[in-house]
């Protein structure tokens, strides 16, 4: 085979082609190929998932025209949108699995810039609030920042608690205006695991004494139980939320026996049931966590099942581009007859 090309034509098993012929050529075969993959299908089974769930054309935009319609609650004195925007990916946090980029992909997604864009088109679309750590301290000067500039958000504080001298770490935190106070997960879990109930209270009692409302956070069902036995009164509870309806919990080739607590990076509701029936007990607001299950789960399912089964209100983190399509299927599923059965707490 001569593979020379010679002014504007093409050597090609011996025969001439132009240039022109060639492209229809590879035209057509690029036909045939799709064509041959749509008959057998080729896509991996997350690009499958994934196109199954895409939204309809223009399915972002389904709230522009009523942004203030998004539903809210009640908590002490502060009025929060049933959707909450999270702060883990503002800083850097992400359940990535095995992916050992991702933070460092967050980092540089989230500029200052896009930190408070992402707020912005939150407000603008009906959520009043969102949470971050203010350990984070860029975090922390960008919010400063938005506040500055005239952003109305409402901050729930997410903090990690020391155990000695609380009280001017607490005061400290209070000054930078933020709205309420949670103390986070991790520590509400090993407080509670470690028999150390009493410093839960005293984090409680503390942002109280501060004239802000305080929740406690926990993975762990142990935590709310712990606390509600104690006789602790918080103002609300964060507590993780998902079903375990998702492809990375079914999949066959792992026995679900086996798997110690948190072994998978997207599983953080090891008690879903449980979860539920204790807090159709629980007298206090409920703010659920994870309910996407780090996004391995459809916010239409993941928002339903949350506010179906009785949380008040979902804690998502989310990109800038999802915040409007997020925004849309939160107020469609509130608008629904929903079979819940435990009150609305707030």
């Amino acid at each position: 085979m001569n593979h020379s090309i010679k002014a504007n034509d093409r050597e090609f098993n011996g025969k001439r082609r132009s240039d022109s012929a060639s492209r229809v050529s590879r035209r057509e075969f690029l036909k045939k190929s799709l064509a041959a993959a749509a008959a057998v299908p080729m896509l991996s089974f997350e690009e499958r998932n994934l196109l199954a769930q895409a939204p309809a054309p223009g399915a972002n935009a389904v709230n522009a025209a009523n942004p203030a319609g998004m539903p809210r609650g009640k908590i002490g004195s502060i009025e929060i949108s049933r959707l909450i925007c999270g702060g883990n990916l503002i800083s850097g946090y992400a359940h990535s699995r095995d992916l050992i980029y991702v933070s460092r992909l967050l980092k540089a997604y989230f500029t200052d810039a896009k930190i408070m864009e992402t707020w912005s088109l939150c407000e603008q679309q009906g959520i009043n609030t969102m949470i971050f750590n203010p350990g984070d301290k860029h975090a922390l000067e960008v919010f400063t920042d938005y506040r500055r500039q005239g952003g109305k958000m409402q901050c729930v504080a997410q903090v990690d608690a020391p155990k000695d001298n609380m009280e001017p770490f607490i005061r400290e935190i209070v000054d930078t205006g933020v709205d309420a106070m949670v103390l986070v997960g991790n520590l509400g879990d090993a407080w509670s695991r470690e028999g150390k109930v009493d410093l839960i209270g005293k984090f409680v009692e503390t942002v109280q004494m501060s004239s802000i409302v305080a929740g406690v956070a926990g993975h762990e069902l142990r935590t709310p139980m712990s606390v509600e036995k104690a006789g602790i009164k918080p103002d609300f509870y964060m507590k993780t939320f998902h079903s375990t309806n998702y492809w990375s919990k079914r999949r066959p080739d792992q026995n679900r026996e086996v798997i110690d607590n948190y072994a998978e990076d997207n599983y953080w509701c090891m008690d879903s049931d449980a979860t539920r029936d204790f807090m159709a007990t629980v007298k206090r607001p409920w703010l659920a966590y994870k309910v996407l299950a780090a996004g391995a789960i459809h916010p239409e399912e993941g928002f339903k099942h949350a506010f179906e089964n009785g949380a008040d209100f979902c804690v998502v983190g989310m990109f800038d581009f999802q915040v409007s399509e997020n925004v849309a299927i939160a107020r469609d599923v509130l608008s629904r007859n929903l079979d819940r059965k435990r009150a609305w707490l707030a």
